[in-house]
């Protein structure tokens, strides 16, 4: 069972939420990580917004070939509403329990959301490395927060995400003419790191394949297709 450190209660209002975000926002260190990762986990989740059912799973690769080394998932109830921004609240509780399930400590964790590119600057990635006490970052479909200009369309290049004056991401093209994806480091990891895993995770897909596994795992889950204990 990976280790966590706890950071503070989750039984708390939106109010109090935003408050703990405003705090524990100070203890995030974007840095390059000191050391090669040679796995990686693939986090997300799976709600209806409106329903106290969550559904989370991971999945843990090896980066050499990204073949799957373990999955775990995890269904469980939230009693936190459906905040935009407050999102993580929801979310990491049912993770945190997912985690406690591997026997394989991941290197880096990968997050289908934003770390920095929040508009408090800890997005589900960033507010869960603190918990994992690991590298973490996120790889979000769409944007939370920050202005880019459009990447040349073939893949690998980038734009800066700015908001704010800050850069908080990076609009990231995984595909040659397919829709960029959007990058932030989480905890214990740089933009640069980031981008560069997030493009090592290739399996021909838009969406790297930590997240996209880790997409389908929760699917399966909640469609009943794959047992949880």
């Amino acid at each position: 069972m990976p280790p966590t450190t706890p950071v503070h209660p989750w039984d708390v209002t939106p109010e109090e939420a935003i408050a703990i975000q405003q705090q524990v926002r100070q203890q995030i260190r974007i840095e390059p990580m000191p050391h090669p990762a040679e796995t990686i986990a693939g986090a997300d989740i799976s709600f209806n917004k409106f329903e106290s059912t969550v559904y989370a799973g991971i999945v843990v690769l090896r980066l050499s070939d990204l073949a799957v080394i373990e999955e775990v998932g995890v269904v469980s109830e939230t009693d936190f509403p459906y905040v935009p921004g407050l999102l993580s609240f929801r979310e990491i509780p049912s993770l945190l329990k997912a985690w406690e399930k591997l026997t394989t400590i991941p290197d880096v964790v990968m997050f289908d959301g934003h770390g920095t590119a929040h508009p408090r600057r800890i997005g589900i990635a960033s507010h869960a490395g603190l918990w994992l006490n690991r590298p973490t970052f996120g790889c979000g479909k769409s944007v939370l927060v920050g202005r880019y200009h459009d990447p040349a369309p073939e893949r690998g290049d980038w734009s800066p995400m700015m908001h704010k004056g800050e850069v908080v991401g990076a609009a990231l093209r995984t595909k040659n003419n397919v829709n960029p994806v959007y990058v932030s480091p989480g905890h214990l990891i740089d933009l640069e790191t980031a981008i560069q895993l997030t493009l090592q995770c290739d399996g021909g897909y838009r969406i790297p394949e930590p997240t996209r596994r880790a997409h389908l795992l929760v699917n399966a889950i909640r469609r009943g297709e794959h047992p949880v204990s």
